[in-house]
């Protein structure tokens, strides 16, 4: 096995500018990062923290995990403590003892989580298992201040902050990657053609029947059973370069910020496009009323609007088949349409067949 990575790293040749590591398109399956999440408190706030009952049984319960036990009528001023929620990502292979960082947020009505410290919290997976425990001083970067009349200024975000490796890791989180006969690797954007020629780069180094598709996102490959010589394997498989397919022919609309991206593949069947706008312009006048020297009235500002519609032209451009993304980016700019007048013509073109390209609105 030692010859075979020997031999695979003097067979990995420069390819072409455009193709890609096989990591940067894929992951491993099984190798994941994990969610956790947890509850618990944030003491040393000045004045910004909450009074809420949460808040106050959650202090209470710490109080008696020390010995002390309030009265069940009390209700501590907790104006510097707040409730948070806490929660990380456990990348995977970390083992107990590493340190990994956490965000802690807000829950209640806290104005501000700047200057507090994070008491212990135990930071739980899916499972309801506790794989970290987290403590220490928050890092906020955003501020807000008020005055007495109201008036408030923030910045960023003063309720969210976070603790760099504030959490230490306590249980590590089992992967079947030192397990089986078989590596399996999953394409970010899964595409047959992609697959056929993961395999195929594979196979041309390994020899026939390494790699195999399962389907359009994951892609087979026989690996060694032991861990060291599984790791340097996989070290090399991951750094073979491969020439992803190109993309479907898309148009993708988004229809709250204007913002339109065409695919280079899309075309235009022959088409014929008119375009009309309507510009209408909305203006505000003040007129003031003055009385006479000796009428005794007051002085009146009367707003009055004015209202002026005008039908622009309507202008006709004729495309031809095979239209590609840079005609038709021309001709659109040519008509002048805004990007909601756009959204309709592509829309139209569309239903009417003559866009080449899947159009996805979101």
């Amino acid at each position: 096995m030692t010859r075979l990575l020997s031999a695979l790293l003097l067979l990995l040749l420069p390819l072409s500018a455009q193709a890609m590591r096989l990591k940067d398109i894929t992951d491993l399956q099984g190798v994941r990062s994990n969610q956790l999440v947890g509850y618990g408190l944030v003491v040393g706030l000045p004045g910004t923290g909450e009074q809420a009952r949460y808040t106050e049984q959650s202090f209470a319960t710490m109080l008696s995990n020390f010995g002390i036990n309030l009265p069940a009528n009390a209700r501590p001023k907790l104006k510097n403590v707040a409730a948070v929620a806490v929660h990380a990502e456990l990348p995977p292979f970390t083992k107990p003892g590493q340190q990994i960082d956490i965000t802690v947020s807000s829950v209640g009505s806290a104005k501000s989580l700047r200057g507090g410290t994070l008491l212990q919290t135990f930071l739980k997976g899916a499972d309801g298992k506790v794989y970290a425990i987290g403590q220490g001083s928050l890092i906020v970067s955003g501020f807000s201040a008020s005055g007495a009349d109201g008036s408030s200024v923030m910045q960023n975000t003063p309720t969210v902050g976070r603790i760099p490796a504030g959490a230490i890791v306590e249980r590590s989180v089992p992967t079947p990657f030192a397990t089986g006969d078989f590596l399996t690797f999953n394409l970010h954007r899964p595409d047959f053609s992609t697959a056929k020629t993961v395999v195929e780069t594979i196979n041309g180094l390994l020899g026939p029947g390494v790699a195999r598709a399962l389907d359009a996102t994951s892609i087979q490959v026989s690996a060694p059973r032991d861990p060291s010589q599984r790791v340097s394997y996989l070290a090399t498989l991951e750094n073979l370069r491969v020439d992803p397919a190109d993309e479907a022919a898309k148009v993708i609309v988004n229809s709250r910020t204007g913002t339109i991206v065409v695919g280079k593949d899309v075309r235009l069947m022959p088409t014929a496009i008119t375009h009309g706008g309507l510009t209408v312009t909305i203006t505000e006048t003040q007129l003031v009323s003055q009385p006479g020297a000796l009428a005794g009235g007051e002085t009146v500002v009367t707003p009055q609007s004015g209202l002026d519609v005008r039908q622009e032209d309507s202008r006709m451009f004729k495309l031809d088949t095979g239209t590609s993304l840079d005609e038709l980016v021309r001709a659109v700019n040519e008509v002048g349409a805004a990007p909601s007048d756009l959204m309709a013509i592509l829309e139209a073109l569309s239903q009417a067949g003559a866009l080449r390209g899947e159009l996805v609105i979101i």
